[in-house]
């Protein structure tokens, strides 16, 4: 039991040392991990973008530095708007401590032997969750279409900015 109690102990200190040096994804190009913003034209007008934050990085978030990044591209290409047209948001688990324990029992004599065993896991402890927007964007130009999961390039650069006081 004194083993349990240490690992556990281990593994709070791995969780509690991940909360504190993680401070989340900056909005910037994707660095030498992957994390951050990257895109690829598929057309004229047509571009699939990818923001993957760390285990700091909440998943609002990260959806919302994939759009700011098509709103970007719609407006540094000419264009007004753009139009999601595919994409999701995934999470993935990594790191941590993976926890278990079992109890068991057996007897061993000359003529017979039972044992039992009780067992389980417990999950990971300290594992953190990345995730990733993956979007594909339609761009256009002139009145905004009505139908359909569109935005107006111009207002999202401008509520990402008053969201970081830079207005």
């Amino acid at each position: 039991m004194r083993l349990f109690a240490y690992l556990a102990a281990v593994a709070a200190a791995f969780h509690l040392s991940g909360c504190v040096s993680s401070s989340g994804t900056p909005y910037a190009p994707a660095d030498s991990q992957g994390y951050g913003y990257s895109e690829t034209q598929i057309e004229e007008d047509r571009f699939r973008i990818t923001f993957r934050g760390d285990g700091g990085t909440p998943i609002d978030v990260v959806e919302n530095y994939a759009l700011l990044r098509a709103a970007e591209l719609a407006r540094e290409n000419g264009y007004d708007w753009f139009r999601v047209v595919a994409g999701g948001t995934t999470g993935e688990e990594r790191g941590g401590v993976g926890v278990g324990g079992g109890v068991g029992t057996g007897s061993f004599g000359r003529r017979s032997s039972v044992g039992v065993g009780v067992g389980g896991d417990f999950g990971r402890i300290g594992a953190r969750e990345l995730y990733t927007s993956r979007i594909e964007v339609l761009f256009g130009s002139g009145e905004i279409p009505e139908e359909g999961e569109v935005y107006d390039a111009r207002s999202v650069i401008a509520s990402a900015n008053e969201r970081a006081g830079l207005n």
